[in-house]
């Protein structure tokens, strides 16, 4: 985990704030050998999948993020994120995956970003 707090340092408040909440919510087990960027990488790769959707615009002169309305196929997300991740030779486990995501979600219902269904 010491690599963990050398990336977590580097990164802004909120995005710490983000990674951290991951990293905690992920059991010990599942959570060996993940490092912060790796999570990060997720998180990005979650926002690509938006895009090519059509569910994420971003500014280009801001680079300010607006989440558009839509459904998300969250079976088919977490397969982008997983074939990304082997393309990147990221060795993140689809269960890896899944977790990174639940637990963005759970972030996001507490801070109130998200609806809770």
């Amino acid at each position: 985990m010491e690599n963990n707090t050398i990336e977590l340092a580097l990164m802004e408040p909120d995005e710490r704030e983000l990674v951290q909440f991951i990293l905690d919510a992920i059991p010990a087990e599942d959570c060996k050998g993940l490092t912060a960027d790796d999570v990060l990488l997720v998180l990005d790769l979650m926002d690509d999948y938006l895009a090519e959707q059509g569910l994420l615009k971003e500014d280009e002169t801001t680079g300010e993020a607006e989440y558009l309305d839509g459904e998300v196929d969250e079976t088919e997300q977490m397969q982008y994120v997983a074939q990304a991740c082997k393309e990147e030779g990221r060795n993140i486990s689809l269960v890896q995956i899944q977790l990174i995501m639940d637990a963005e979600l759970q972030f996001g219902i507490q801070k109130g970003y998200y609806e809770e269904d």
